[in-house]
């Protein structure tokens, strides 16, 4: 069993037979009453995010979870493909479940897919990626009053970010891919 007081954020927890990745945390100790613990559940289900109080002390039940390397294939509209890089078995799951995850990766990337008690439940995308501008329009000199300033772009994966004025199609930039913001070029 697992105590509130061991939580970390992206740990897995079963809370009345659903399972939940923990988003949040934080323990709460008011001049008056007994402690607490505040968080903020993500359903692995759906996506949906919760708010959700607890005692200081209480248990749940740990959930295994484990990280497989496998290659993002395509996605047909309905479903995500990907093969697994060791035994070449492919497997799908619905699009909507990774939808956040897919707009950082092109097809034929090896990527991590995390399994929460033996079924895949999401996709392991690094904190920054790099990915080549596709489209983008050409950043004029003179645009802004003070020299700097930021347009949209088009990744190869099809995601739009901000990018400054300097960057050009056929540049590779690196993406932070928790906030969607430009981090340099590559």
């Amino acid at each position: 069993m697992v105590s509130t007081n061991q939580f970390k954020n992206g740990m897995h927890v079963e809370v009345d037979g659903t399972v939940f990745k923990l988003v949040e945390f934080q323990h709460v100790k008011p001049g008056k009453g007994g402690a607490f613990v505040r968080t903020k559940l993500k359903r692995i289900g759906d996506g949906a995010v919760i708010d959700r109080t607890f005692r200081a002390g209480e248990k749940f039940r740990p959930v295994r979870t484990e990280t497989r390397r496998m290659q993002f294939l395509y996605t047909d509209g309905t479903d995500a493909h990907f093969m697994d890089a060791e035994s070449y078995e492919q497997l799908t799951m619905p699009q909507d479940q990774v939808h956040d995850s897919l707009k950082w990766i092109v097809p034929n990337e090896e990527i991590e897919l995390l399994y929460v008690d033996e079924s895949p439940s999401d996709l392991q995308v690094p904190s920054a990626v790099e990915l080549t501008v596709t489209e983008t329009p050409p950043g004029v000199k003179g645009d802004t009053a003070s020299g700097g300033g930021d347009k949209p772009a088009t990744l190869e994966s099809g995601v739009v970010v901000r990018v400054p004025l300097f960057v050009n199609e056929g540049d590779r930039v690196r993406v932070d891919t928790r906030s969607g913001e430009y981090v340099s070029r590559a």
